[in-house]
């Protein structure tokens, strides 16, 4: 388990052309090698009629199924370029297909690598990547005097209150980091001298995206 990763949470295309070239690069988030292996398919139906289509991919926390494929290319070339791009930008659960429709313009061994690396670097520009963290919902039932002070230890924390309920108390839910667990019980408990009621809820990857927060089990 990962405390925090990098993953896509919308894939999309992106086009260079290089040297008459046309380089159309597809990203997808997969999260099974099945899932990876089906959409090379799907490209590979959708562009019959292209040069090359090469790949790379990586899947799992530990990276468990990482491949990459140049497809007819100078061995070198293609494939691998693109899957130091993926870890570079330590991005995990992605696969990128590159399709190229040469142009009839040789590009030698150096600028096919660096065709294949700007595909795979626009192809994530144009994707939304998202930073996914491991934590908790924290439930926290206190008084009115307390919520200034848990309110103001939130905000300290960068923390996210996901949703708060007023009747003769308040009740709120924040997302804490499970690395920070122990630092926000303290604080919380001493911040309102103990009158704030901690609880536990579920644990869960959470993660922020235009604007909003979202919640996922993985």
């Amino acid at each position: 388990m990962l405390e925090s990763y990098k993953t896509i949470l919308e894939g999309n295309e992106a086009e260079i052309i290089e040297k008459k070239s046309r380089f159309i690069a597809t990203v997808r988030l997969v999260e099974t090698e099945e899932e990876a292996l089906a959409f090379i398919e799907e490209m590979r139906k959708k562009y019959w009629n292209a040069t090359h289509n090469c790949f790379a991919y990586s899947i799992g926390m530990n990276r468990e199924w990482t491949r990459a494929s140049d497809d007819g290319e100078p061995s070198g070339t293609a494939g691998r370029p693109m899957l130091d791009v993926i870890l570079g930008e330590n991005i995990y659960n992605v696969a990128v297909v590159v399709t190229r429709y040469f142009g009839g313009v040789l590009l030698g061994t150096g600028g096919l690598v660096r065709a294949y690396s700007k595909s795979v670097q626009e192809g994530l520009k144009a994707s939304t990547i998202i930073e996914k963290k491991y934590g908790f919902s924290l439930k926290v039932t206190t008084d009115y005097s307390g919520i200034g002070k848990i309110q103001y230890i939130a905000g300290e924390r960068s923390l996210i209150i996901l949703d708060s309920e007023y009747t003769d108390k308040v009740v709120l839910h924040i997302l804490v980091p499970l690395a920070m667990e122990n630092e926000v019980r303290k604080a919380i408990t001493e911040g309102t001298n103990g009158r704030a009621k901690l609880e536990k809820e579920k644990e869960l990857y959470y993660a922020s995206a235009k604007g909003e927060t979202l919640l996922f089990d993985h």
